[in-house]
């Protein structure tokens, strides 16, 4: 069966329409379904701007169905797999609210500061929500499991795993951003759940623990008094 947003028997008016290039500002022909197209008057090849890359996100056939994916989607797909991994991890925690809860937040903070650091959230993410497996490096681990299953690429699942590992031992000199951040994260959550029981914060509220700015200063946000 053909998908049916690519099949012209279901096209609307105005499915051919033209855009102007945004090098020489010619007329192009665009149909919807273009990926891209190559202005005949400059050369400049360009990323349709009126189509919607949405199922191109999600689906495991999109780059054999409209070819090399436009950044934007690329980009999409990656942040739709965090929300896919956060739900497998519901499944497999099952009834195991702290657990669940603990994710979320340690993912919730990570993405705090991995935006504040610049860091790369394709791998933080994913790997804030698998960091309650058991680790392990060979090919049939399960985060590594997890993460192929849903699609992930080969070069993204070796940083996350590759993370998760750090993760496992002290920190080193030579650890990415991403393990700084999660180390962080999780640090974060621990002096978070510390507040909120009215314990003392103890080693959780060292600063000088901390591995990146932000952390350093969420941390401060956290204990100021109110």
């Amino acid at each position: 069966m053909k998908c049916p947003g690519q099949d012209l028997q279901y096209w609307k008016p105005g499915a051919i329409y033209e855009a102007g290039c945004p090098r020489c500002g010619r007329a192009v022909e665009f149909f919807k379904d273009d990926t891209a197209r190559t202005c005949p008057g400059c050369g400049h090849r360009f990323v349709n701007p009126q189509m919607d890359f949405g199922c191109a996100a999600y689906c495991p056939f999109a780059e054999q169905c409209l070819g090399t994916l436009p950044e934007g989607a690329a980009l999409q797909r990656e942040a739709l797999l965090k929300d896919r991994v956060a739900v497998e991890m519901k499944r497999r925690f099952g009834t195991d609210f702290k657990r669940i809860g603990h994710s979320g937040r340690v993912a919730r903070h990570a993405e705090r500061i991995g935006k504040a650091e610049a860091g790369p959230l394709a791998v933080i993410l994913p790997a804030a929500f698998l960091h309650e497996l058991p680790a392990e490096a060979d090919e049939t681990g399960p985060a590594r499991e997890i993460l192929q299953r849903l699609g992930a690429r080969p070069e993204l699942i070796a940083e996350v795993c590759d993370a998760l590992g750090r993760l496992q031992r002290p920190p080193a000199a030579d650890d990415p951003p991403s393990v700084n951040v999660l180390r962080d994260a999780h640090r974060l959550d621990e002096l978070e759940e510390r507040r909120k029981s009215g314990e003392p914060a103890g080693a959780a509220a060292d600063e000088s623990a901390f591995l990146t700015d932000s952390g350093r200063r969420t941390a401060r946000e956290m204990l100021r008094p109110e």
